[in-house]
């Protein structure tokens, strides 16, 4: 059984000549407008008792009642797994997430994932759709990422990435030695021939990655980038695209490549770094209930932090990076 939503609200006159799913989004606010419109379709959201089309206009005073079960989570088997919380109230969980951690089951990954270890820690979340999960990382990728604790919180969260309004700083390694920052602006989608991968494609989601230089070395440029949009894989299809993948990224970066007359040390370290160098650094946001501005940054993890010792053993700096910028 998942949540019983029950609640009603009398239109207003100076709502009048408004469409129902217009009107339906200013009554019931913490509901985002795309679920509203399916409730309505689906005859859970009723105006006067009675069933009406998302576009047809009201005029006041008719009763807007919604009764609704909200699909639980609870199919999902909770599980014991340790998390890292860097924050958390009655609304949001900040998180701190490992490399190998799935956020979501999908098909291969039904256990062992974030939404198991929100439902062991956060019960109530399984009220939640997706147990309170707004966006994802990257089974292999590392850092900060918000989770709602209740359905007004979590359509706000929503809302504000759709609106691009949160700030996200993510720090990688990549192949090749970057002369400065840049911004990337290019769409993606789904790769035309092999369905794992995103690409760069004509006609997919718009996607914005803005970068800059942190430092570079004979080979490699570790860099700190800054996303406008969400999109799937977006930092390592974007790098790719510029023909700077990320390092230990086999998936767009076309498996391990070693610089030439690379050191024995620095050859043990990118052989064993078998994932892909992206670490989600800073978080922030508007809270959803509160209005105030919130921002975390948690600090690089071991193996990162390792190749980037390494490299600088290893591979002397070209240029020193003062200065560059986005």
């Amino acid at each position: 059984m998942g949540e019983v939503i029950k609640q009603s609200v009398t239109v207003s006159d100076d709502q009048a000549g408004r469409r129902f799913d217009q009107i339906a989004a200013a009554c019931f606010p913490d509901f985002s407008r795309a679920r509203l419109q399916d409730w309505i379709r689906e005859g859970f959201l009723l105006v006067d008792g009675a069933p009406r089309k998302p576009k047809e206009k009201l005029y006041g005073g008719e009763l807007l009642s919604l009764s609704v079960e909200v699909q639980s989570e609870a199919r999902w088997e909770a599980e014991n797994i340790p998390l890292d919380i860097v924050y958390e109230d009655d609304d949001i969980i900040v998180i701190n997430k490992p490399a190998g951690l799935v956020v979501h089951p999908a098909v291969g990954n039904y256990t062992g994932t974030l939404l198991n270890a929100l439902l062991y820690h956060y019960p109530d979340n399984a009220a939640l759709p997706r147990a309170g999960i707004v966006h994802r990382l990257d089974k292999d990728t590392t850092g900060l990422m918000v989770v709602a604790r209740s359905l007004a919180a979590q359509t706000d969260l929503v809302a504000q990435l759709q609106d691009r309004t949160v700030h996200r700083e993510y720090e990688a390694v990549v192949r090749g030695v970057m002369t400065g920052g840049g911004l990337v602006d290019a769409p993606i989608g789904r790769h035309p021939q092999n369905r794992l991968k995103m690409a760069v494609v004509r006609g997919g989601k718009p996607s914005i990655t803005h970068y800059r230089v942190l430092k570079r070395f004979a080979a490699h440029t570790h860099i700190r980038l800054q996303l406008e949009t969400g999109r799937t894989h977006q930092i390592r299809v974007h790098m790719s695209h510029q023909r700077f993948p990320l390092v230990g990224d086999d998936l767009y970066g076309g498996g391990l490549k070693l610089p030439k007359s690379c050191p024995a040390e620095l050859e043990k370290v990118l052989r064993a770094f078998r994932r892909q160098a992206l670490h989600a650094r800073q978080l922030g946001l508007i809270h959803p209930i509160t209005g105030e501005y919130m921002e975390w940054e948690v600090p690089l993890v071991e193996d990162f932090q390792m190749l980037l010792d390494s490299l600088a053993d290893n591979e002397p700096v070209e240029k020193k990076s003062t200065g560059d910028q986005q």
